[in-house]
């Protein structure tokens, strides 16, 4: 397999699950995907951070506001490897209740990723909503 191959193998697996478990109210798995070297960043949909210590005070708003997930789907657009550098972007599908309200959007997310001790972790996400 190539660095590409590998890439999306652990975009479509790892990350997913990572995704699919924030949504359901566990940010653990997406924790442990995320960078503990600076930079990192988030230019969410719902709120912005900068450094460790705000991403994870917004993972944590993320795990308390998500439950009930029943339908994530990551459309992958585009990606690319180049090195220890590598980018996603697509669209996320989700069906599930924020702050226990149901609701169905679909966010354009583009991810920047780097390769630390040989494992992919995520450095900067940036998400905004898609409106009709």
């Amino acid at each position: 397999m190539t660095d590409r191959d590998d890439f999306l193998a652990w975009v479509r697996t790892a990350l997913y699950e990572a995704e699919l478990a924030l949504h359901n109210g566990n940010a653990a798995p997406r924790r442990a995907l995320w960078s503990r070297n600076e930079p990192v960043s988030v230019l969410g949909a719902w709120r912005t951070a900068y450094g460790l210590q705000e991403v994870d005070q917004l993972f944590t708003a993320l795990e308390e506001s998500f439950s009930a997930c029943t339908s994530y789907r990551f459309e992958l657009q585009a990606y690319g490897v180049s090195g220890d550098m590598a980018y996603t972007a697509g669209l996320e599908h989700t069906s599930a209740s924020v702050d226990g309200e149901p609701r169905t959007y679909t966010l354009r997310a583009t991810q920047v990723y780097r390769r630390e001790d040989g494992r992919w972790k995520v450095a900067h996400r940036h998400g905004d909503a898609v409106t009709e």
